[in-house]
């Protein structure tokens, strides 16, 4: 497998199955030439079946180095994300919920769900856009959206790119992060306004925004249910001292960013 072949596996599951929306959006930004994609977000637990080290093996292999590493305190996430030599292809960045962290029953119920994982289930890369490996219950899903809704969109969904990232920097359209806001609002699409629609400021190299996530169906135990499934981010980069443009993630916008997947009614919190 190559990176464009990976990717093109990644894009096909997200906008089937997890972000329908971003086919829509995807050409109502297209310009001349193909869209540059940012940077892609995936999600998981660090248990050791499923932690952040068995979800980067696959783009380790593929030539992707660890360039950052990043802390949610108050969400209990770690992150990292990785660069390949080659600049025209995406970053990646790949969180994990610190388990341990949480509450006995998250815990218990997590634990539960990742030892249906076996070895050989997460051995290529498929696996990346392979969906979930795990059967859950509506009563888990809920019990685990007390605590993180982090910790249920995993659960959930199991795994696939949680959003693709539209590199503004590309497009002659639009300038500025606030502009694609704007266009996107007048085509009746929800950003996230948590922490304001544009995250971050041209002083941190970076400003970002996003969708809020689409509802998919998902099949649980006992019956199909509508819940937050991927968003699509857009993200401009500044250049630093040096001209190269800042290459990494702010903390905390990126955590604001995470909350794309949360439900309208706990939106913010």
């Amino acid at each position: 497998m190559t990176p464009d072949s990976l990717f093109a596996a990644l894009w096909q599951d997200y906008t089937t199955r997890l972000c329908p929306s971003a086919q829509r959006i995807h050409q109502l930004l297209q310009e001349g030439e193909p869209l540059s994609n940012d940077h892609i977000a995936l999600r998981t637990f660090n248990l050791p079946q499923v932690c952040l080290e068995v979800m980067a093996e696959p783009f380790i292999r593929l030539g992707y180095v660890s360039k950052g590493y990043y802390q949610f305190e108050r969400k209990m996430l770690a992150a990292q994300h990785f660069e390949h030599p080659n600049p025209k292809l995406p970053k990646v960045f790949i969180s994990e919920l610190e388990v341990e962290r949480c509450s006995e029953s998250l815990q218990k119920i997590v634990r539960s769900l990742v030892s249906h994982v076996r070895p050989e289930m997460v051995a290529d890369a498929s696996f990346l856009y392979g969906g979930r490996l795990w059967p859950v219950s509506l009563e888990q899903y809920y019990l685990l959206a007390e605590e993180s809704e982090y910790a249920a969109w995993v659960a959930a969904h199991g795994y696939g790119a949680n959003h693709f990232t539209v590199s503004v920097n590309q497009l002659t359209r639009f300038n500025q992060v606030a502009d694609v806001n704007a266009y996107l609002h007048q085509h009746d699409f929800v950003i996230n306004s948590s922490g304001g629609e544009v995250k971050g400021s041209p002083a941190l190299f970076l400003e970002q925004s996003s969708t809020m996530a689409d509802r998919v169906a998902v099949e649980f135990d006992e019956a199909e249910l509508l819940v937050p499934g991927g968003f699509y981010e857009f993200a401009k980069r500044y250049p630093m001292s040096n001209g190269i443009l800042y290459p990494g993630f702010v903390e905390a916008s990126a955590d604001k960013i995470f909350e794309s997947t949360h439900t309208q009614s706990t939106h913010g919190q």
